[in-house]
This record gives structure tokens, sequence and C-alpha cells, in this order.
């Protein structure tokens, strides 16, 4: 079953300066819904007026509701609502659109820092009614739309330690420029297309918190894995290597063979962390080392295959003893 977690419809589509529709009839994206075969989608309310028309939570819970269960809809609040203060009491309103059948929040998209206090209220609230929360990240600040923070993502990172408990789900140019190292703050405007050489902190973030997640919606999200697949696609990376050698033993039983395949490393140990492995190489010799110099889980997967094959090598090698030959 496929699901499109971040879709916006409209009943009655306004049109932009060009004449086109702003977005889609619910009627016109189950078509094509049905076309890809996607069975079930989020809907996003829209109700930041930084550069879309606001849009009302009920248009989307009663178009929700006469889909025959084929949308699931999402409420949102601006965090200026009611007080335009960091003390409103968004939570009731939370709690209301999730009586009324809403599974989360977002398309949070108001051009404010992440670290501004009503932002940091909205989250508070949400992490309280135990939404989800989809945010646009967007590296302009005072001028067109979606959540702001610095290159390197400091302020997503304290709201993600400070909200432990509070899911979030990441999206727009300026988060997914950052799965690669930025060669250049202006990377985060658009959409990168040089391949990814060097992990960048969204990775780093997603690994050290369980409650980032990404949105790989529209075009960032598609331009992340297009430009990602030289990454993985053609490197080879040295975690594999464990679990590659362990499965050789187990399929044809020799462990000094499947010894012989992590051998190699040995020699990589004092190339760039002193007494650890690097994240990836090339495929093609010399197998230059790239990535992070010292990745844990190239460690521990190759550390782990050693000591499941030391004890097989050293039967096997008992073996060899007693019987010459083999």
């Amino acid at each position: 079953m496929f699901f499109d977690i971040h879709a916006h419809v409209c009943r009655y589509p306004y049109p932009l300066p060009d004449g086109r529709p702003a977005f889609a009839t619910p009627e016109q994206l189950l078509r094509r819904h049905d076309e890809l075969g996607i069975e079930r989608a989020v809907l996003l309310p829209l109700v930041s007026p930084d550069i879309w028309m606001p849009q009302s939570v009920g248009e989307i819970i009663e178009i929700a509701h006469h889909s025959g269960g084929r949308f699931i809809p999402f409420c949102n609040l601006d965090p200026r609502v009611l007080s335009n203060a960091s003390d409103a009491p968004l939570g009731y309103l939370l709690r209301y659109y999730r009586g009324l059948g809403c599974r989360g929040i977002g398309e949070v998209m108001p051009n404010l820092e992440i670290r501004d206090a009503r932002v940091q209220n909205l989250f508070r609230h949400a992490e309280e009614v135990g939404f989800p929360l989809i945010f646009d990240l967007t590296g302009c600040l005072n001028s067109g739309y979606g959540l702001y923070d610095e290159p390197g993502l400091p302020q997503l990172e304290a709201s993600l330690a400070r909200f432990p408990r509070l899911v979030f789900l990441g999206h727009g140019p300026a988060y997914w420029a950052e799965i690669a190292r930025l060669a250049s703050p202006t990377e985060r405007y658009g959409y990168p297309r040089r391949p990814v050489e060097e992990e960048g902190v969204v990775p780093r973030l997603m690994r050290t918190y369980p409650n980032l997640w990404g949105d790989l919606s529209a075009a960032s999200g598609a331009n992340a894995l297009q430009r990602d697949r030289a990454y993985h696609q053609g490197t080879a990376w040295a975690w594999l290597l464990g679990p590659f050698a362990i499965a050789h033993y187990r399929v044809y039983g020799r462990a000094s063979t499947a010894w012989s395949y992590l051998e190699p490393l040995a020699d990589h140990l004092a190339d760039y962390g002193m007494g650890t492995i690097s994240e990836i190489f090339d495929g093609d010799p010399p197998h230059q080392a790239r990535g992070a110099i010292a990745q844990a889980w190239s460690v521990a997967e190759v550390l782990r295959a050693y000591r499941t094959l030391e004890e097989a090598l050293l039967k096997e090698q008992a073996i060899a003893a007693k019987e010459p030959g083999i």
C-alpha cells in the first residue's frame, strides 16, 4: 500500500496570477492517485498567509469525511493565531481537531524563525496533544514562506532536543539541501544538483534524534533522492562487508575464506581515523576512502563479523592441524 503523506487540495481552487488553479480539487487528486496506485493520502491545510490564501481546517476535514477513507486529515495552526503571543492556548484547538479526526499538524510554514517563541509554543502544544508535525524549511527570512533556520540547522536541533516526544517531518529546499555538506549557503535556496560527496547535517540529525523524520514530497525531496544516487549506487559501503563475510561463511562453510574478505581493512585502520573504519569507499581501485572517517556502523558490523568468524576459524584451524590436506 502506498501513502502520499503530503497533499493539498481545495474544493474551489483559486486562480494564480497566470490563471492556473493554485491546487487540485479532491476529485482531480483521487484520479491522479488512482493512476499512480496510491491508496491513501494525508491532506494538509495551508493556514499561514505568507504566500497562499489561508484555508479552513474544516474544509479539509469535510473533504476527508466524504472520501471513503482515501484522505486522512491533518489540522494546522499559524503560531500567531488567537493572541500572537508565546503563551497562546493552542492546545484546546488541537484537541478539538483531534476529536474531529485529525491525525497530525501541518504543513507548518509561516516565515518565522524556528526559535521564535510563538513557534516553540506551537511545538509544545503539538507534543502535548501527541500530533506529528510536518514543517517546511526555508533559507530566507522575511521573504516567501517556511520556517527559517541557519545553515547547519542549529535551531531545529535545539527543538528536537527540547521536544523529544514530538515527531518532526522535515520538508523543503533548505531542509533537503543539507542531506550533503553545503558547498555554499546559497544551496539552501534551491535544488543543488551536484552529487552527495559527504553527508550533511540532516543524516546526522536523523541518526541522533529518533523524533526527526523526512518528508520526501515535491521537488526538494525528489532532488535529494536524485542527487544522492551516486552516493548509494556505485559507492562501496564498508558496513556491508561484515554481513557479506558472515553470509559467505554460512553458505560455503569456509571460515578462512570469509575471514580473508575482512583482512584488507587492517591496512585501512591507520589511514584516517586511527583504529577505525571510514563510511564509504570508491567502488573502483584504488578504493579511496570517503565520507566520515570514523563511521560507527562500519566498525560495528566488521567487528561483529570478526567475532562471529573467530571461533569458527579456530575450529577450522584445529581440524586442519589434525588432518593434513584439509
